[in-house]
């Protein structure tokens, strides 16, 4: 039974994977030129052991036949989907997202030259690939975690700034400093969480 799923968009949910390695299996997608994001779900019909995951890797073929294995993210049983935008990794520069210690390029040349660029799924420890870094231009996958640092940013600034607050005495005593109004402050902060819960991009603009 399958254990994986894949979905790329205007076509057909995929459950075949190849098998390359005990702990490694990859799927191929045709005509990738053409795809923007990837949906890498678990089908449910096999979850991971205890203390594992899944790291997802994407690849293009090489025109030397070589191949260079991108970090996506990460699925588990807690995560049991992600969605990972791969239309900017196209253009990307392959050094600035190669991952040179991941377990796919360890496999080398014991990897058979594919034609289309693939998706890879490597069976890891939980505390291995938590603490890996994805590569850049994936943003569909880490909108959640840019949203929670967001606000934990913001959380620690606002406490921050407060913890500094003085009375009208304390200022006059202290004439050399500039003060901020606390209600201003708070109004940012307002402000800010709104905007971030209406759109986690909305400072791009």
């Amino acid at each position: 039974m399958a254990m994986f799923g894949l979905i790329v968009s205007g076509r057909l949910v995929s459950t075949n994977w190849e098998q390359i390695s005990p702990t490694n299996c990859v799927a191929e997608i045709p005509d990738a030129e053409t795809v923007n994001h990837v949906v890498i779900f678990l089908t449910g019909a096999v979850p991971f052991p205890e203390g594992m995951g899944g790291a997802v890797y994407f690849c293009w073929p090489q025109p030397g036949g070589g191949q260079v294995w991108q970090l996506l993210g990460t699925i588990s049983n807690t995560k049991p989907s992600a969605i990972f935008r791969i239309s900017k990794l196209k253009a990307a520069d392959e050094n600035e997202n190669m991952t040179l210690t991941n377990s796919f390029m360890s496999l080398g040349s014991g990897m058979p030259t594919r034609l289309n660029a693939m998706v890879g799924i490597s069976v890891e420890p939980l505390v291995t690939i938590e603490g890996q870094t994805p590569a850049a231009q994936t943003e569909a996958a880490t909108v959640s975690n840019f949203m929670e640092f967001s606000q934990k940013m913001v959380e620690n600034l606002f406490n921050y700034a407060t913890s500094f607050a003085v009375s009208a005495g304390d200022m006059r005593a202290r004439p050399g400093e500039t003060f901020v109004p606390f209600s201003s402050l708070q109004q940012w902060y307002t402000n800010f969480e709104r905007r971030l819960q209406q759109n986690p991009n909305f400072w791009r603009k």
